[in-house]
């Protein structure tokens, strides 16, 4: 690609030269604009392939010691850092229906809640205080704990109506908003929403909600997501296939989804990327990929970027495989979008995307003994935490050198967590504009 580039820059110039000499006083910065094109082409692909690299080079910094009762490592958040110059904690959210917490440059145990008898569903730190934690559970309610704090009873809960069961939830980067969707009950299915102000301050109370969207999805909510820097657009993803994008700003449900798109399958994990993040993108079930652009919403452009069916017959893997998918990353830094997929064996692929397909970007070896089951990117200090079912939390670094335990066997328990593998055809809403 380098040589082609190179020989089409000396071609333009052959061509262009002398038609430019005919022309009587042009511009010098016309005469040349063409290899200013080309090298400003150039140096952008050289800066993406710079990231994969990184990304490639990445190695073992730290590695979590095994608790007394391992579990599966099934969602993971950093601490946002608000009050320093990095983020200073790691929650997980385990199959033991638990939340641990660990140290994030040393990966010491710090904490560990739980509550009993209801399952804890992913975590998520807030984003003006680095030490509260929030998990969605299975008993109707988001729980509120304070890390600095030894007590295990949680400081704020917020809580649904009768029948709610929550499978998902995120907070909005304002911490104003926090949004939860329900399993399918009968018929309903919610996405249900809470004022989170005051969390700050962790003042014990029980919050009732503010509302509920009712009508946008009808089985399973399994992923919510709020836009990075937008306080009130969110997106949710569904085991009916689609995906749903609000603003909350709205006075009702039906003016405010901005966007109804289909994967055709069972979402799994959805995510924002592109430039002021105006891309939405979802895993399915089935390890599928779908990307789109909201931004072509008031275009005639189509809004599908790319659409995969199976991810892991588009990547071609060379003396390995690729089993299952992850989750994602958005590197802002080189506006680049990266998938993340793993092996039965624990070895981790980062798949780079682009609207002309995937490609293996590089693969992790030697540090899971298992399938990986979550991951989290840390923009900070470009680093990578991956949790799974060999019960190791790790954290990946550029140019690291591991000084600590041996990767463990893999586990040989069974998972208290599902997977929501139901497939819907299920037709394409009429987007909104």
């Amino acid at each position: 690609d380098v040589i082609a580039g190179f020989l089409y820059a000396i071609l333009i110039l052959v061509v262009f030269h002398p038609v430019v000499d005919l022309i009587d006083n042009f511009n010098l910065t016309y005469k040349y604009a063409p290899l200013i094109i080309i090298r400003a082409a150039f140096d952008e692909m050289t800066a993406v392939e710079k990231i994969e690299e990184q990304l490639a080079s990445l190695c073992i910094a730290k590695r979590s010691t095994l608790s007394e009762e391992p579990a599966y490592l099934l969602d993971i958040d950093v601490s946002k850092p608000a009050q320093s110059e990095s983020s200073r904690f790691v929650a997980v959210s385990c199959s033991n229906k638990s939340i641990r917490v660990y140290n994030r440059e040393t990966l010491n145990f710090l904490r560990e809640y739980s509550s009993h008898p209801g399952v804890l569903n992913g975590v998520r730190f807030a984003h003006a205080c680095d030490s509260v934690v929030f998990s969605a559970c299975s008993d109707g309610t988001v729980k509120c704990w304070d890390i600095r704090l030894a007590a295990q009873k949680a400081v704020q809960v917020f809580s649904g109506y009768p029948s709610n069961v929550f499978i998902s939830f995120d907070i909005n980067c304002s911490d104003l908003i926090i949004c939860a969707g329900t399993e399918k009950v009968e018929k309903d299915t919610f996405l249900v929403f809470w004022d989170a102000r005051g969390i700050t301050n962790c003042a014990s109370a029980t919050k009732e909600p503010l509302g509920v969207y009712s009508e946008s999805h009808n089985d399973d909510i399994t992923k919510i997501c709020f836009h990075p820097v937008k306080p009130n657009l969110v997106v949710s993803g569904s085991t009916d296939g689609l995906v749903n994008v609000f603003d909350i700003n709205e006075d009702n449900e039906d003016d405010a989804l901005i966007s109804t798109c289909n994967s055709d399958s069972s979402v799994s994990f959805i995510g924002w990327s592109g430039k002021d993040y105006r891309q939405v993108y979802c895993m399915t079930h089935d390890e599928g990929f779908c990307w789109w652009d909201i931004a072509q919403l008031d275009t005639e452009e189509p809004i599908t970027l790319l659409h995969v069916l199976d991810v892991r017959d588009a990547v071609c893997v060379e003396n390995d495989s690729l089993h299952y998918l992850v989750g994602g990353l958005y590197h802002d830094k080189a506006d680049k979008l990266f998938l993340v997929g793993g092996t039965s064996t624990g070895n981790i692929h980062l798949i780079s995307c682009g609207t002309a397909g995937l490609s293996l970007a590089g693969t992790l070896r030697g540090g899971h003994s298992a399938a990986v089951r979550s991951c989290c990117w840390n923009p900070t200090d470009e680093s990578l935490l991956t949790g799974g079912e060999d019960a190791q939390l790790l954290l990946w670094k550029p140019g690291a050198v591991e000084r600590s335990l041996a990767k463990k066997a893999s586990l040989k328990i069974a998972s208290s967590v599902q997977k929501r593998v139901r497939v819907h055809n299920s037709s394409l809403k009429s987007r909104k504009k």
